[in-house]
């Protein structure tokens, strides 16, 4: 294979010569490959001669298949021999040229771009003063308090705001029933907006047993087409009403809900685990400011192709999320009004960041030689398999290559970040 190779503005320009001996072995290899796709009266399907099928269907019949063929297997060769050649998007055909003197083809190749590393050291970026305060106490205790809550049932009274019902429900539209429409013992928290704008709101001054018309309207952008925007009747009857019951905030409560055994205890690890938590959240802050400033004082031209890359990576967990929620990107579009090119463009300065971040830490970790040890991969692992309660050696025998690659590469980021914190000041 003889090739040559010509870089600018991270573009490699590859041209390859392909003489006319290779040239034709590659047509006559594309043709008993293909020869199966083509027919010719009076020859078995795949039995025609070369001649045949190319006087039938055109001399250069055979020309693209072998071309394709070539150039797959040459640019894999080129790419395994050319190590520091990181291409980042598919290849482009600048010129193909074909004559007695067989094939000469030019492609363009846009690569990894080179980094100028500017200050990387002796850098000082302040990290967040954290504290737990009362009012951040006081929530975790209420999360816990409302968590151990109970419901009473009643019967003394009529539905009120916040109360627990349990119901029937028949709704329809235009005196049509609908599906997903109906339930029995259905249970509800009045307030909690979990049904459609106007039907909780109708129900606070129900009795048990008593059967009520509620006259509610489908929101515009309701998930079921055909009833968006409709008016609608539903029928309820309340079956039971319960209230909430919260325990009192004491030392009972503390040992219930924690393992200690009064509420000052608890309150004190209260504490402790916010200020652990908003601790480890400055310090990833501290991390990202320091790697910030770095990317400052570097230079680099980042290609168009890996910054839309990295939105399609954005993009797909967006639409990941969504599907959580139990929502398409298509459906979220249209509720949203907005579009696809919209949500692209608004992740566009994130992603060209995300790209420049990657590449400048890329360029740390090759200048400082920072390497992933075998020692450090293999604490790495069986912090992996405590967090799955698993051997560590069977969790270890169980990966495959680009599982151990994906750990090698959490190693070496450790590292590097290890490497900035002590060569830089956090304060």
């Amino acid at each position: 294979m003889k090739y040559s190779l010509k870089k600018q503005d991270g573009v490699v320009t590859a041209t390859f010569t392909v003489p006319a001996e290779e040239w034709a072995e590659a047509k006559e290899q594309a043709y008993q490959k293909n020869k199966s796709k083509y027919s010719v009266q009076g020859f078995r399907k795949g039995h025609a001669p070369r001649k045949v099928l190319e006087t039938v269907y055109g001399p250069t019949l055979f020309e693209e298949h072998a071309f394709d063929d070539v150039v797959e297997k040459q640019l894999t060769e080129m790419y395994d021999k050319e190590k520091a050649l990181y291409p980042v998007d598919r290849p482009v055909l600048v010129s193909k040229t074909i004559n007695e003197k067989g094939l000469v083809y030019v492609v363009s190749i846009t690569v990894k771009p080179d980094v100028k590393l500017g200050t990387y050291t002796g850098l000082t970026v302040n990290k967040d003063k954290v504290e737990a305060t009362e009012e951040e106490i006081n929530a975790e205790i209420n999360a816990a308090r409302e968590r151990a809550a109970r419901y009473i049932q009643i019967t003394d009274r009529p539905v009120q705001e916040g109360d627990e019902v349990v119901l029937d429900y028949s709704g329809s539209v235009d005196g049509v029933k609908f599906d997903g429409g109906t339930a029995q013992k259905q249970t509800l928290v009045i307030g909690s907006h979990h049904f459609i704008p106007g039907f909780e709101e109708q129900m606070v001054g129900m009795n048990i047993g008593e059967t009520k018309n509620l006259n509610v309207k489908f929101p515009e952008d309701y998930h079921a087409e055909n009833l968006a925007g409709k008016d609608s009747v539903f029928e309820v009857t309340v079956h039971e009403i319960k209230v909430k019951e919260l325990p009192e905030i004491d030392d009972e409560f503390a040992k219930d809900v924690s393992e200690f055994d009064s509420l000052t205890e608890y309150k004190d690890d209260i504490a402790k685990k916010i200020v652990e938590r908003k601790e480890k959240n400055a310090e990833t802050k501290a991390e990202n400011q320091l790697l910030e400033e770095i990317v400052k004082t570097c230079e680099m031209n980042v290609p168009d192709c890996m910054v839309e890359t990295q939105i399609d990576n954005y993009l797909h967990d967006f639409e990941y999320s969504l599907m959580y929620q139990g929502l398409k990107l298509d459906d979220y579009v249209k509720y949203t009004n907005t579009s696809i090119d919209d949500i692209r463009a608004q992740y566009k300065d994130r992603a060209k960041k995300t790209v420049e971040t990657r590449l400048v830490m890329e360029a740390i970790i090759k200048a400082e030689k920072i390497k992933a040890d075998k020692k450090s991969v293999n604490a790495k692992i069986a912090d992996y398999a405590k967090q799955m309660n698993v051997d560590a050696k069977e969790y270890a025998a169980q990966l495959n290559a680009e599982q151990t690659s994906y750990i090698e590469n959490e190693v070496i980021t450790d590292k590097l970040l290890e490497f900035l914190k002590s060569n830089n000041s956090i304060i």
